[in-house]
This record gives structure tokens, C-alpha cells and sequence, in this order.
């Protein structure tokens, strides 16, 4: 996966924005001002996202590819290699959208229904 793929999928969930808050090389995404993924945007090595706890370490298990999240909560965060790893851009998506419906459904129901509304 190339970081405009990244981005172009990012920015076409609904509610979500862009953001730079740690600086001019960390690339954020978040959903109602929820963090849900961020990168590196000079290297796209590998993308943080948030996952079920369970989730998260089954993957870990899984594939070489997936490492409990840098410098986040490594209960709810993994970290992903873009390149290798085994991981697929198809996987890559998927972890992407799921990390976004996490994030979604942790928000308020008022909040929720606006944006889903």
C-alpha cells in the first residue's frame, strides 16, 4: 500500500479528518475528533491502529507483520508494516475499517446518530 491509498481511504470514511497534532511527520486520522490511525508520513513503514484487545494479540500472533502499538496503549493499539509482513493491502483495509468502528462506537449515542444520521 502506497500512503495515498492510505489517505484516499482514510478521508472517505465518514467523519473524519487529517491532522498533524505530534508534530509535521505524524500523519493523523481521526473520526469526531477520536484518534483511530496514524503514520510516519516521510517513511509509511507502518501505520498505528486501534483493536480489540483480544483482537490485537491474536494478530500479533498471526502475522509477523503486526507488533503491539509504538509509543500508544499496547492493549488497544497495534502497530502495522505497509510493506511486507505478510499483511495485504485487503488486511490492511480491513484493520483500517475496524479501527475506524471501534472508535465510532466508543463515541456518545448523540454523537454517533449525527454522524451516522
Amino acid at each position: 500500500m502506497h500512503i495515498e491509498q492510505f489517505r484516499d481511504f482514510c478521508l472517505g470514511l465518514k467523519g473524519v479528518t487529517e491532522e498533524f497534532p505530534f508534530g509535521p511527520d505524524t500523519l493523523v486520522y481521526k473520526v469526531m475528533g477520536k484518534l483511530f490511525a496514524l503514520t510516519d508520513i516521510n517513511s509509511f513503514d507502518t501505520v498505528n491502529l486501534k483493536c480489540d484487545p483480544e483482537k490485537a494479540v491474536e494478530l500479533r500472533e498471526r502475522y509477523d507483520g503486526v507488533a503491539p502499538g509504538y509509543h500508544m496503549n499496547k492493549k488497544h493499539w497495534n502497530t502495522v508494516m505497509t510493506q511486507g509482513g505478510g499483511i495485504s493491502d485487503k488486511l490492511l483495509y480491513e484493520w483500517i475499517t475496524d479501527s475506524y468502528n471501534l472508535v465510532v462506537a466508543s463515541l456518545p449515542k448523540k454523537v454517533r446518530d449525527e454522524l451516522l444520521g
